[in-house]
């Protein structure tokens, strides 16, 4: 199967997971206080902007698949401090569905939404390999989806 095969597959993918788990009816597996559904939908809002930030510091590199485009390998905005931040937004948003779901099952999905991540950056990233020979640098410096603490001069987190 060809890379853009693969690419659009992946994508078909993902948008089934993520269509699948806002069906998912929400329930009583868990309590969910009226400040827990508040802070899941403060994260749904968080991931949401984190998305949309990173989307738009690709500019033209923006692609629909996972197949990079030959512009530039982007290290500017949130691509600073993580090398998947619309992955990360992505992400953010699901655990913030999870976590007002009060369902189990939302739960099990999420975890499947991650797990697909996990292995769709991983296949993004042996194309960026193969297409930009300073990706192996940028990738060794930068975390996939959760950006690290600031450090201070002599190693230690801020």
């Amino acid at each position: 199967m060809s890379p853009g095969a693969v690419g659009w597959l992946l994508v078909a993918t993902q948008f089934g997971l993520l269509a699948t788990l806002v069906l998912v009816p929400d329930g009583s597996d868990w309590p969910t206080p009226t400040w827990l559904g508040a802070l899941g939908w403060a994260t749904v809002a968080a991931g949401a902007t984190v998305g949309l930030v990173a989307a738009r510091s690709l500019g033209s590199a923006l692609t629909p698949t996972p197949e990079p485009r030959p512009d530039r390998l982007c290290r500017d905005g949130l691509y600073r401090h993580a090398r998947h931040p619309i992955y990360s937004g992505v992400l953010l948003v699901v655990l913030g569905l999870t976590i007002r779901s009060g369902r189990w099952a939302t739960l099990a999905l999420a975890a499947v939404i991650a797990v697909f991540f996990q292995a769709k950056s991983r296949w993004e990233e042996r194309r960026l390999h193969e297409r930009y020979p300073e990706y192996a640098e940028y990738a060794a410096s930068t975390p996939r989806f959760v950006p690290r603490a600031a450090r201070r001069p002599g190693g230690r987190a801020a």
